[in-house]
């Protein structure tokens, strides 16, 4: 699997946004929440519909660490959701096979639907570039003083930098300042 990275450009984070809800709602649902959740794909296929019908919020115990995170859905996500599970019975999964009716897509079909959009727009993507991505641009949107911290406790690191790096901010700084670079 190829190195994660975020999307960085937000014209390029529209396109893959506008080209997956034409490939298919339940891939645009799927990258939707991992853009306002930053939550990991395992995470994200997980849930059912009865988990995000009519919430403004909903609580994931992560797989991974075994946490438990209360995510809130933005009113854009939220507006997104209740068209796509309109028809959707509470207990089906919600980003669900089509093959294997009430099981969740796999996580290498997920991977497969993220990289392929990416390769349509020349970026290097995975499933987990949509939680960096999330990342990447709450920073930005928030700032470093308000962000990091929050950051940190989404993502379970213990330093700043483990955050600047995971999110790209550290890669981009490094780059802006060789390019910069003179004597």
């Amino acid at each position: 699997m190829a190195a994660a990275n975020p999307i960085r450009d937000k014209r390029v984070l529209k396109d893959i946004t506008e080209y997956l809800k034409m490939q298919s709602d339940r891939d645009y649902i799927l990258f939707l929440l991992g853009i306002y959740s930053g939550l990991r794909i395992s995470d994200i296929l997980k849930l059912k519909v009865s988990d995000v019908r009519d919430q403004e919020y909903f609580m994931v115990t992560e797989q991974k660490t075994g946490n438990i995170r209360k995510i809130i859905i933005n009113p854009e996500l939220r507006r997104e959701i209740a068209k796509y599970v309109e028809e959707k019975d509470d207990e089906d999964y919600l980003i669900r096979s089509r093959e294997n009716y009430n099981n969740p897509i796999s996580r290498q079909r997920a991977y497969q639907i993220i990289t392929e959009a990416g390769e349509k727009y020349g970026v290097r993507l995975s499933t987990h570039s949509m939680r960096k991505t999330f990342g990447y641009h709450f920073y930005l949107q928030c700032g470093e003083r308000n962000a990091l911290p929050v950051l940190m406790k989404i993502y379970g690191h213990r330093t700043e930098l483990q955050t600047l790096d995971y999110i790209g901010v550290e890669q981009d700084y490094i780059d802006t300042s060789l390019r910069n670079f003179r004597y």
